[in-house]
C-alpha cells in the first residue's frame, strides 16, 4: 500500500534509502548561546531511519534568531555543538542537512541587543513572541539598506561554511513562513521600490543571491530551498502567489538543486494558513528537480501524491515527534503514537515529550 514511499530516491549527491523525509521541526533544546545540547544528538540519532532529515531551523546570525532556546550556528562554539549530532546521526545509518534560518522581522528586539528586527520593510508581524522575558507583542522592523545586503549574504555564506565544518549533508535555505527571504518574496511585507522591490524578479532577487552563496560553498547537489506558496504566513502574503513562486521556482531552476521542498499545509496548519489553491503545479512547469511536499500528510495521502507524481519525496514534521521509527511504523501498517502533552513539550528545553518516545518495538515489548 506505501510501497511509492520505500523506493529510493537521489537528491542532489545525496542518497535518500527512502521517500519519507524528516521535515525541519524547531523544539527548542539548545542552550541560551544557541549551542546545541546532548539531548539533541539522541533526539536526531533517534530518527535517523528518515530518508533524509533537515534539522530544525538554525539561525545564521545574532540578529537573525529570535527563538527561545533555537540553536545557532554562526559561532565556533555552536559548530562543535553540532558535531556530535552530525555524527551520532550518521553512525546510526542516517543523512542530516542544515536548515539555514533568518528569522527577519519576526526577531524581537529582546534577542537583538534591544535592536529592531530587519526586514525587506518597516512592517511588524501580527500578534506576539515568546522571549526569555515572557510574551511580547513584535515590534516595527527595520528595511535593510541595499548597502547592507552583501554583509547578509556573508552571513548565509559563513553559516553554510560552519555546517560543511560541523558535519553536515548539504544545507537548505528556509525562504518560507513568513521569515526574512519570504519577506522579501511576498507583496504584503516588500513595499520596496528598488532593486529588492516591486516585481516578482525584483522581490526574488534576495532568495537567487542568498541561493548562490550558499552553492558556492556546497555545490548545487548539498544545497536545497524550502518555500510556502500558498496562503498567509506570520502575515506574510501575496496577492498573486502563481506569478511569485513561478519567478521563484524560474530563479531556483537554473542552479540544479538536491531538491525544492514545499510546505503546503491545510487550513489547520501551524500558522493558520487559509484553504488556498495548491500551487506546486506551478512550481512543476518551472522547476525540474525534485520536489518535496510537506505538511499535514498521512502516509496514506504521501504515497498517493508520489505515486501520482506530484512530488518526489514527503517530508513528514509531527509524526516524527513522537514517532521516532516513523518509516518503520509506515511500512508495517502499524498506528502511529500520538503526541502527548502537545504543544508543551514541543518547546520545553527538557528531555521530557523529546527523548522518551518509544519505538514499535520498544512499545510492543
Amino acid at each position: 500500500m506505501h510501497d511509492a514511499l520505500f523506493q529510493p530516491i537521489r537528491l542532489g549527491a545525496i542518497t535518500a534509502p527512502n521517500r519519507i523525509l524528516m521535515a525541519p521541526l524547531t523544539r527548542a533544546r539548545a542552550g541560551m548561546d544557541g549551542v546545541p545540547t546532548d539531548i539533541m544528538a539522541t533526539y536526531y540519532a533517534q530518527r535517523a531511519s528518515a530518508g533524509l532529515i533537515i534539522s530544525e531551523a538554525t539561525g545564521i546570525s545574532r540578529e537573525g534568531l529570535g527563538w527561545p532556546f533555537a540553536p545557532g550556528i554562526w559561532s565556533e562554539a555552536q559548530v562543535e555543538g553540532w558535531k556530535p549530532v552530525t555524527e551520532a546521526v550518521h553512525e546510526a545509518g542516517g543523512r542530516i542537512m542544515c536548515q539555514l534560518w533568518h528569522m527577519g522581522r519576526i526577531v524581537h528586539p529582546d534577542f537583538n541587543d534591544g535592536q529592531p528586527g530587519v526586514s525587506a520593510s518597516a512592517t511588524t508581524a501580527p500578534g506576539h513572541t515568546h522571549t526569555y522575558e515572557g510574551r511580547k507583542d513584535y515590534v516595527e522592523a527595520r528595511p535593510l539598506e541595499v548597502s547592507e545586503i552583501p554583509r547578509l549574504l556573508d552571513d548565509y555564506q559563513r553559516a553554510a561554511e560552519n555546517a560543511k565544518a560541523a558535519g553536515f549533508d548539504g544545507v537548505q535555505l528556509h525562504a518560507a513562513n513568513g521569515y526574512l527571504i519570504d519577506q522579501f518574496l511576498r507583496r504584503s511585507s516588500n513595499l520596496r521600490e528598488d532593486e529588492y522591490g516591486g516585481s516578482a524578479e525584483n522581490r526574488a532577487r534576495l532568495l537567487d543571491e542568498a541561493t548562490a552563496r550558499l552553492v558556492e560553498v556546497w555545490g548545487a547537489d548539498r544545497v536545497a530551498v524550502r518555500l510556502s506558496p500558498n496562503g498567509d504566513s506570520q502575515g506574510v502574503d501575496d496577492p498573486d502567489p502563481a506569478g511569485t513562486f513561478s519567478e521563484a521556482a524560474r530563479r531556483l531552476e537554473k542552479y540544479g538543486l538536491a531538491f525544492l521542498e514545499l510546505r503546503q499545509p491545510g487550513p489547520d496548519g501551524t500558522f493558520g494558513q487559509t484553504d488556498v489553491p495548491q500551487q506546486d503545479g506551478v512550481i512543476r512547469e518551472n522547476f525540474t528537480g525534485p520536489l518535496v511536499l510537506n505538511s499535514d500528510y498521512t502516509p496514506e495521502q504521501a504515497a498517493q501524491d508520489i505515486a501520482a507524481g506530484r512530488g518526489d519525496a514527503i517530508s513528514f514534521g509531527r509524526p516524527f515527534i513522537s514517532n521516532p521509527d516513523l518509516p518503520a511504523r509506515i511500512r508495517q501498517g502499524a498506528e502511529l503514537a500520538p503526541n502527548v502533552n502537545v504543544p508543551q513539550s514541543w518547546y520545553t528545553p527538557v528531555p521530557e515529550g523529546y527523548i522518551d518516545y518509544p519505538t514499535l518495538a520498544e512499545a510492543q515489548a
